[in-house]
């Protein structure tokens, strides 16, 4: 993949720290809600949510933004609409998250704010889903971004704020036919999500868990088969980046786009039956 030149900016390089207990007196619930307006890392920001979340923060104002993606031309489009550093790659590539967060490191000593977007699906019979798929769709969507939560983090609890937003799937609440090992990835960071966030109790650092339904974005193309459910409907990219800029500027733990999507969630969580009876007859 390209390394970062012109019209891409390079910074120089910080080293990343140990994942530590914060030190001090550990902060009282809510205190991680103050987050500082420095340097944020969104991946997945050529398209789709990604791209929309970038242009969210850009209008926020007070925002460093360092955007990821693999498609490098898509990627510079977004950053000259917001002003932002782009370092291109594909972050399943041995050392790539590394890289990444080092990069965005070296901007300001450290990442206040991490939205990761970055995404791929792939559709069909399990039974004949090829194994490199599988491998990919692991990489991309839960690999990766625990490699590069790993990285960041330990800046953030040293600094005692920060934000990771990781942004999840309704697939991976209440899983989704023929989406098997999409639904498990996505179900896999939902739980990380959670885990982390108890272990980051106390240490001023936030984790949102931003869950959407059906998004009108590239995904669906590009994993080769098309939506063809009449329900949910999609939604546009930009009501996922509002959702996820509530999430951040109120300390969200958790938020469904659309709300109404966290009523099958629960019902699945709360009667898995009854649920499984439900999906069953009505797809």
């Amino acid at each position: 993949m390209p390394q970062p030149s012109s019209p891409f900016r390079s910074a120089p390089v910080s080293p990343l720290g140990t994942l530590a207990p914060a030190v001090g007196p550990s902060r009282p619930a809510g205190a991680d809600r103050a987050l500082r307006q420095g340097t944020a890392l969104v991946t997945g920001a050529s398209s789709g949510i990604g791209a929309a979340v970038a242009r969210r923060l850009a209008g926020e104002g007070g925002w460093q933004l360092v955007l990821n993606g693999r498609d490098t031309t898509r990627l510079a489009h977004v950053a000259a609409q917001t002003s932002a550093t782009v370092f291109p790659t594909n972050l399943t590539r041995p050392g790539a998250e590394r890289q990444l967060a080092e990069f965005a490191l070296g901007q300001d000593g450290r990442v206040d704010l991490l939205v990761a977007c970055a995404g791929i699906g792939c559709a069909g019979d399990f039974r004949a889903m090829p194994l490199a798929d599988i491998d990919e769709v692991v990489g991309v969507d839960l690999v990766a971004t625990m490699r590069l939560v790993r990285h960041v983090l330990p800046p953030m609890i040293e600094a005692g704020s920060g934000r990771v937003v990781i942004i999840g799937s309704i697939a991976g609440a209440v899983g989704v036919r023929g989406e098997a090992v999409y639904s498990a990835a996505k179900a896999a960071l939902a739980t990380f999500a959670d885990a982390l966030r108890y272990e980051l109790h106390g240490t001023g650092v936030g984790v949102s868990h931003v869950v959407p339904g059906v998004v009108s974005t590239p995904f669906f193309e590009r994993r080769g088969v098309p939506y063809r459910r009449s329900r949910p409907r999609p939604v546009p990219p930009e009501r996922v980046a509002d959702a996820v800029w509530g999430a951040i500027s109120h300390g969200r733990d958790e938020v469904y786009v659309p709300g109404w999507l966290r009523l099958p969630a629960r019902v699945h969580g709360a009667a898995p039956a009854l649920y499984r009876r439900l999906a069953a007859r009505f797809g």
